[in-house]
């Protein structure tokens, strides 16, 4: 039994490296890697350090004292005095930012909404606060109240724990974690290819009839084929994990960003990414040739492949944009537990347990899915075209 899965597995593989199709997938794809984590960081570093002149030009539709025009170029706001009409037609063609209108003691914001709105928005809304301030305090010594302790009667302020070095933090555990989920995707894709072609490529091309006709039992030809498009999977994986490792060290000093933090992973960390790349890679080679061994032609197995991307990665990006924590019970769940261990090791906050039991899950998922894609190697309406 051992010779034949290993004859198996040799054949898959002989034939897997010799398409170039297969190897493209392979190898091509996690290059896309350093491009997302240095086209990001890029974007990340230009939203932090946009040049104030880029979204400071406010306009104002009534007359400003001098108080507030001192206070306006203090904040840094570059602003002009004009109509309604004149203000909205700046907007529209991007001379001005934002202009703002009075009604008795309300004032109103107006804006284009595009990718400076926000920073204008925040600008404008300190110069705000600051004015309203002036304004309390004018009022509270006019009426001979100590303008200083009714003002500041509390004060507040954000002190950043060990655990939270602020946006430095946030933006080094974000692009960290987006990088794992593109490992994952990237692992998805790169197994479509060699389990569609193993499965429903020899259908068509009539080579697993040949196949059938050797002593060899249904059960070494699905355990060879899954361990060589498991195999491939893993390749990726890893090579998307170097790559990505690589991309975070030539990030970290490339962008002043990443100044205060550091975006190498420490050894124990890769570990245990490097286990989950696997289990992951199991899996979903496991999944892709249950998919494509339904399907009797090379395209419709193609088909049938096409939305699982969409379904692993799917669950992943959810789970990382409303911050689902890790526990035991979510370490079972398929895809999701993937997410959430990566999570856990881009925040150094890995549990051995949830580990442990995705291991096991993943493990009888397998297991499952042989068997059943076993017996559908011994059923002749699912194993011929004709």
């Amino acid at each position: 039994m051992k010779n034949n899965v290993k004859h198996m597995l040799k054949k898959e593989l002989k034939e897997m490296f010799r398409d170039k199709k297969s190897l493209s997938m392979m190898l091509i794809i996690p290059i896309m890697i350093p491009l997302l984590i240095i086209g990001m960081s890029a974007l990340f570093e230009m939203q932090t350090n946009k040049p104030q002149e880029d979204y400071n030009k406010v306009g104002f539709t009534y007359e400003l004292s001098e108080t507030e025009k001192t206070i306006l170029e203090n904040v840094g706001i570059d602003y002009e005095e004009n109509t309604v009409e004149k203000l909205e037609e700046g907007v529209q063609n991007g001379d001005v930012n934002m202009y703002v209108t009075k009604e008795d003691a309300n004032y109103i914001f107006h804006s284009r909404r595009d990718d400076k709105s926000s920073y204008t928005e925040r600008l404008v809304s300190t110069y705000f606060e600051s004015y309203k301030q002036y304004l309390q305090t004018a009022y509270l010594n006019n009426h001979d109240m100590p303008a200083e302790d009714i003002l500041n009667i509390i004060t507040y302020g954000y002190a950043p724990t060990d655990a939270d070095d602020g946006t430095s933090e946030y933006f080094a555990n974000y692009i960290t974690t987006y990088a794992f989920l593109f490992i994952i995707m990237a692992i998805t894709v790169s197994a479509t290819y060699p389990a569609t072609d193993a499965t429903a490529g020899e259908k068509e091309r009539g080579t697993l009839e040949t196949l059938l006709t050797f002593p060899i039992k249904s059960k070494d030809i699905i355990l060879g084929k899954f361990l060589s498009v498991s195999i491939s999977s893993i390749i990726t994986g890893l090579l998307s994990l170097i790559l990505m490792v690589t991309s975070l060290v030539v990030a970290n000093g490339m962008f002043t960003i990443y100044e205060e933090v550091s975006l190498m992973p420490s050894i124990t960390s890769l570990a245990f990414a490097l286990v989950v790349i696997i289990a992951y890679s199991c899996l979903i080679s496991g999944l892709c040739i249950s998919i494509a061994s339904k399907a009797k032609t090379f395209k419709e197995a193609q088909s049938a492949l096409t939305p699982l991307t969409f379904i692993s990665f799917f669950p992943s990006m959810i789970a990382f944009m409303i911050e689902i924590k890790s526990s035991a019970l979510l370490s079972m769940v398929p895809f999701l537990n993937f997410t959430l261990l990566f999570t856990d090791i881009t925040n150094g906050e890995v549990d051995i347990l949830n580990i442990v039991l995705m291991i096991a899950s993943t493990i009888i998922f397998i297991a499952v899915m042989l068997s059943m894609i076993i017996k559908q190697y011994k059923s002749e309406n699912v194993l011929f075209t004709n």
